[in-house]
């Protein structure tokens, strides 16, 4: 790590919930700033954001945007990863990046810094940020496959509108307050579960497909057996995740239970006598895993029930991205040969 130095860092997306959220977690995390560079669309041009005490006033990108820049942290949507996020790499500055676009690229770690941090170091000028989804589930799955092994993992999401950013939430809010509970969508989010855009004809949604994916990339697992149904919720903030998982070797419900006790970045919450588990709204503003309801599966050898939240725009993309920023300062991973 390089002591005492400061960095020039940008947030590219910085008008939507995970920028304005990537800024927070920055000031909140004492990230050694040394200059704050602030981009999105025209839409948010101008707005402004404050950041230790210090207003900053939010910039269109152009060709001259990340000279200068050490690190650049993207949520601006497919269009500006794919256009803006080369840019970058070429000024020599390193992109984490939130969106999907660079998630699958061979020549692109895809990391979660409790899981793979090791990845980090290959990387070619860009690092992805996996989906808010598969952060949380894979950060409770690595204890458990590095002791006991996986065999098979079902996983059904329970997620917070707000992954659909601002305008899903204003939306909310609209139809909450809409008493003939009309809506010009299809379906209504109010009082409502619906599913992720669908991806084609074989039935699963890019939100299921990203999760097969991506675990399977950042566990370097490529066979591993998953079964994923993905759901949005009503809520305004944080993923529940119900996972029912088959482990390799023979364990107990108490092994399972240290080895996630044991594991950075993960809470245990788990006293049914007392009513006792997590809940999206008490993961909500925190950074942390948590893991509940840790039950024995008996229809299956082997087989054991987790209750995982998170709050989606924290350790599910804003606090991961900038722990991904963290680990390349620790570890001093500046130098790249770009893929570009």
């Amino acid at each position: 790590m390089r002591s005492n130095k400061k960095y020039n860092v940008a947030v590219v997306g910085a008008g939507g919930l995970v920028g304005r959220t990537m800024v927070k977690v920055l000031e909140e995390r004492n990230f050694p700033v040394n200059e704050l560079q602030l981009f999105a669309t025209e839409r948010s041009a101008g707005k402004e954001i404050n950041f230790a005490g210090k207003s900053y006033k939010i910039k269109i990108i152009n060709r001259d945007s990340f000279k200068n820049i050490d690190i650049a942290l993207f949520s601006a949507g497919k269009q500006a990863s794919m256009e803006a996020a080369p840019l970058a790499v070429k000024s020599n500055c390193i992109v984490v990046d939130n969106g999907s676009y660079w998630r699958m690229n061979p020549d692109v770690p895809l990391v979660v810094p409790e899981v793979n941090p090791i990845a980090a170091k290959e990387h070619r000028g860009i690092i992805a940020n996996p989906n808010c989804s598969t952060i949380q589930l894979v950060v409770a799955l690595k204890p458990i496959q590095d002791k006991f092994g996986l065999k098979r993992v079902v996983v059904s999401t329970y997620q917070s509108i707000s992954g659909a950013g601002q305008k899903a939430v204003d939306r909310l809010l609209n139809e909450i307050g809409d008493e003939t509970h009309q809506s010009e969508y299809k379906h209504r989010i109010a009082f409502n579960t619906v599913f992720h855009e669908f991806t084609d004809d074989s039935g699963f949604t890019i939100e299921e497909n990203k999760m097969f994916n991506e675990i399977r990339k950042i566990m370097s697992l490529p066979e591993l057996p998953l079964a994923v149904t993905c759901v949005r919720l009503p809520t305004l903030g944080g993923h529940g995740e119900s996972v029912n998982l088959e482990t390799e070797k023979a364990s107990s419900v108490k092994e399972i239970r240290d080895a996630l006790q044991k594991h950075d970045g993960i809470k245990i919450i788990d006293n049914p006598s007392e009513d006792d588990y997590p809940t999206p709204a008490l993961a909500m503003n925190t950074d942390d895993v948590y893991v509940g309801r840790i039950r024995n599966d008996t229809s299956i050898q082997n087989g054991f029930y987790l209750w995982v939240v998170s709050d989606n725009l924290r350790k599910g993309a804003a606090t991961n991205a900038v722990q991904i920023a963290e680990l390349i300062i620790k570890n001093d991973y500046f130098e790249f040969n770009s893929f570009l």
